[in-house]
């Protein structure tokens, strides 16, 4: 019923790379998505009206209902998925690559689709930086799968008919909600291979071309400061005098003593002063 919540399990697909597509490619693009996704699910037996699917513009949404089991889509579902695509990409000059993210939870549903947390989460995985960057090292490969914790947990791990969980592994991403863990498999590959550095902190361009990111560029240096003179403090103003030089002493004891005055104090010479010009530096 229209507005209440229902338990589903959810499939989000998103066409890796579609942004460098032109606008008379695209069209090409999502009728091979469509095929490849829908012979797919009518090969596990997943047919409507157990099956929803929303329009995505270069992905779909499907949305499983409750006594589907989600095992069909962790095993049969993907295995047929990944061999359609491997036949449709033979002889393209652009193939077909697809992520797909996985996750079940509440689900509702109104005249203008499906909505939900669990829907929501199902979409971030499938388009986050990790993902995107596990397909672009996975050379050759069409197809990544993005699971989450608790489907790992619920349907991978226990294995079944072309589930295998060895083929998983673990990275923890960071979604527009906060950080969560997810399960990464490459389909025909013993294990997925490792994103490039910094990719789950990063949201990476959504474009096969994009290769690792670089190192953070070094701090500027520090322009120099300039230095402050500092006023001589006033117990320092005996030390700091100056004294005559040796000669100035012993010619008749005759002593012209300039004094350039920047503090308080007294003024220690030896010998007799004849003449005493003082400076204060600045007319005070």
């Amino acid at each position: 019923m229209e507005g209440e919540a229902a338990y589903g399990f959810i499939v989000n697909v998103d066409a890796q790379g579609s942004g460098l597509l032109t606008d008379t490619e695209k069209p090409e693009m999502r009728r091979r998505l469509y095929d490849v996704t829908g012979t797919a699910f009518e090969r596990a037996g997943i047919r409507p009206p157990r099956l929803y699917q929303e329009d995505r513009g270069d992905g779909i949404l499907g949305v499983l209902a409750p006594d589907v089991p989600p095992v069909r889509v962790v095993g049969e579902w993907i295995e047929h998925l990944h061999q359609n695509l491997r036949e449709t990409n033979q002889h393209l000059r652009k193939p077909l690559r697809l992520r797909v993210g996985l996750h079940i939870g509440r689900v509702t549903a109104d005249a203008h689709g499906r909505s939900g947390r669990a829907v929501d989460l199902a979409c971030r995985l499938a388009d986050c930086a990790v993902t995107k960057a596990v397909l672009r090292a996975a050379d050759g490969a069409p197809l990544v799968v993005a699971a989450s914790d608790r489907v790992h947990e619920d349907f991978i791990l226990p294995g079944g008919r072309w589930v295998d969980p060895g083929h998983y592994r673990r990275h923890d991403v960071d979604l527009k909600e906060g950080r969560t863990t997810a399960w990464f498999m490459v389909p025909g590959r013993s294990e997925p291979p490792e994103p490039e550095p910094r990719a789950e902190r990063e949201q990476a361009p959504d474009t096969a071309a994009a290769g690792p990111a670089g190192p953070l560029p070094p701090h500027p240096p520090r322009p120099p400061q300039p230095q402050a003179e500092k006023a001589a403090p006033a117990a320092a103003d005996d030390a700091a005098a100056p004294a005559p030089a040796a000669d100035d002493a012993a010619a008749g004891d005759r002593v012209v003593q300039n004094i350039h005055q920047h503090g308080t104090g007294r003024i220690v010479v030896g010998g007799t002063i004849d003449t005493i010009n003082f400076s204060d530096g600045g007319g005070r």
